[in-house]
């Protein structure tokens, strides 16, 4: 659970630092992302981690939705986002979806490739951030590695 924080706290401190203030991001310690991650268990959430040589990313899954994914920042470019997002795609059994920071290009681009497309659903979080949705619409391919 450990390697799991720490790929946590560092990729989303990358991700979110052109936006949230320096004291918010700093709040996102190991620690504290271990405790959200037991949270996100005990709501039912699947936790799960790509080792390469070394933990490189994590994912979470429940039921269609997948959240959580990310990668330490040292990793990425190296196909493990698609990887992990592929193996998620799999664990569902319906129609995958997700949400998105509306100004995370990285992660539209990523989803996009993989047949994810905008629904329209969205969640306001301040009055230049939100959360949009993503559900995936092409046929499921399934991929093994």
């Amino acid at each position: 659970m450990l390697s799991a924080a720490q790929i946590h706290s560092e990729a989303w401190k990358e991700s979110h630092r052109a936006f949230c203030s320096e004291k918010f991001v700093e709040q996102h310690t190991i620690e504290n992302q271990e405790k959200y991650l037991h949270k996100e268990i005990s709501e039912g959430k699947d936790l799960y981690i790509l080792i390469e040589q070394k933990p490189v990313g994590i994912v979470s899954i429940k039921d269609d939705l997948i959240e959580n994914l990310y990668v330490l920042p040292s990793e990425q470019h190296k196909g493990y986002g698609t990887q992990l997002l592929i193996f998620a795609i799999q664990q569902c059994n319906g129609t995958p979806c997700l949400w998105i920071l509306n100004n995370n290009e990285k992660a539209y681009s990523l989803y996009a490739k993989h047949g994810f497309a905008l629904t329209g659903n969205t969640h306001r979080l301040s009055d230049t951030i939100s959360e949009i949705e993503m559900k995936r619409h092409c046929e499921q391919k399934k991929f093994r590695y």
